[in-house]
């Protein structure tokens, strides 16, 4: 009867240790963090591309006035639409008869210069022909007296020879000596009259260049002198010119649109001048509108040129389905990418706002995880995994830390590398408690 008291007492005593440790393991395992977890899966890394942006026109036209014209008045505004023959901005008439004196008055002044040089040309031309003149009378007048001279050296010349053949002919009653001696000075003199001859030609053709020389001179061209061409070219600029303002003037300076469209650009402003080329830009309605997208470098990995992507603009629910036209490195935002997609006729219009949106389904991974499981610190990323042993009360799991390298991802998956996790990891997703490594937690699984 004893043993068998000790006997229940005993079963009691273990009923109550077993309740204690239930007990002191329920209270034990509320105050863990309660985690829960998912495995890696095979998936495709899908990215996709939403960007806001705006449409813009597809072409300009430059709206030209004469620069140097005060602007009195500017009616039109950025963002105005305007047909043709509609009032953009008004001159200031005062300073623009201002301007027509001074055109006109530099008109004159060029106008006397040219009658000066043109009188100065005609007693140039007066000169040079009485100049002409009296070199052409020299040229005759050597002519004249060198070919007398000549003349007269080829008769003195005949002289000496027929003297000689005289002698020849005709020399009796002469000693040897005398006829030798008369033979000689005969000989001497034939030669000198000769010698003459040669130098009265010589001097007479020396004359007759330097003379002819002399005409030539003065029928030389005179140079090329551009100061009359320049001159007349400077009056029919301005005259052209003072054409023009007299025309703005007869429309009482009302500076009036060429073509429909709208203002994109104005650069001038009331009471100052205009500038040396566009006063403002218009759109040019025969070019269909674009639609303009600035994209950062990680949206340029999943969107190039010739990509089909959608494109919804503000106020309507339509998708279009287009093609990417341009894209190219943005000049006004550096590090990112301009992108342009013609509009179809007829579609938007500058300034509207839309959105630009494309899916890439990309590659597939073995090994993808949520984003949301990854922790990047330290230069490094890395993911918490539950793994399970034995402890004070039992089995029990706790946490360990792996490091991982994410080789792509969107906003809600990432693929790693490698096989530091696998399909049997349970990765840490979420908790109710912080935690860290080594710690127990309570697996929701």
């Amino acid at each position: 009867m004893g043993n068998k008291k000790i006997i229940t007492g005993f079963i009691f005593f273990l009923i109550f240790m077993w309740l204690c440790t239930l007990i002191s393991k329920s209270m034990y395992t509320t105050k863990l963090p309660m985690v829960s977890t998912v495995s890696p899966e095979e998936k495709y890394i899908e990215h996709k591309v939403e960007e806001e942006g705006i449409v813009v026109e597809g072409g300009k036209q430059a709206v030209a006035a004469l620069p140097g014209v005060k602007v009195k008045t500017l009616v039109a505004h950025v963002g105005d639409r305007v047909e043709e023959g509609d009032l953009l901005f008004q001159i200031d008439l005062e300073d623009l008869r201002e301007i027509i004196k001074e055109k006109q008055t530099q008109i004159n002044s060029l106008k006397m210069q040219v009658n000066t040089i043109l009188e100065n040309q005609e007693l140039e031309n007066q000169r040079k022909e009485i100049e002409e003149e009296r070199a052409r009378e020299d040229y005759n007048t050597t002519a004249r007296l060198e070919n007398t001279d000549v003349g007269r050296a080829a008769d003195r010349y005949a002289r000496a020879a027929e003297d000689l053949d005289d002698f020849y002919e005709d020399n009796s009653g002469m000693d040897e000596e005398t006829r030798n001696q008369t033979q000689q000075e005969l000989l001497d003199a034939l030669q000198n009259a000769a010698y003459a001859e040669a130098d009265a030609k010589r001097e007479r053709d020396q004359a007759m260049k330097e003379a002819e020389r002399s005409v030539e001179d003065i029928l030389f061209p005179d140079e090329a002198d551009a100061t009359l061409s320049v001159t007349q070219l400077e009056i029919s600029e301005l005259n052209a010119d003072l054409s023009k303002y007299t025309d703005i003037l007869n429309q009482e300076g009302n500076i009036k649109a060429g073509m429909g469209g709208m203002i994109t650009d104005i650069y001038i402003e009331a009471g100052g001048r205009v500038p040396d080329g566009a006063s403002m830009m218009l759109t040019d309605d025969s070019v269909p509108c674009q639609f303009k997208v600035i994209l950062d470098k990680e949206q340029k990995k999943y969107v190039g040129f010739g990509d089909e992507v959608s494109v919804k603009l503000d106020g309507s629910s339509k998708k279009m389905d287009m093609t990417i036209d341009y894209f190219s490195e943005s000049q006004s935002v550096p590090g990112s990418f301009e992108t342009l997609i013609n509009l179809p006729e007829g579609t938007g219009v500058p300034g509207l706002s839309g959105t630009l949106s494309c899916s890439n389904i990309g590659e597939k991974y073995v090994c993808c995880i949520p984003v949301l499981s990854i922790i990047e610190a330290d230069n490094r990323s890395y993911v918490y995994v539950v793994k399970e042993r034995e402890g004070i009360l039992g089995k029990e799991y706790y946490v360990e830390e792996v490091n991982v390298k994410v080789v792509d991802r969107n906003e809600s998956w990432a693929a790693i590398e490698g096989n530091t996790l696998d399909g049997d990891s349970e990765i840490i997703v979420s908790a109710d408690k912080e935690f860290g490594k080594g710690d127990v937690v309570r697996w929701i699984n």
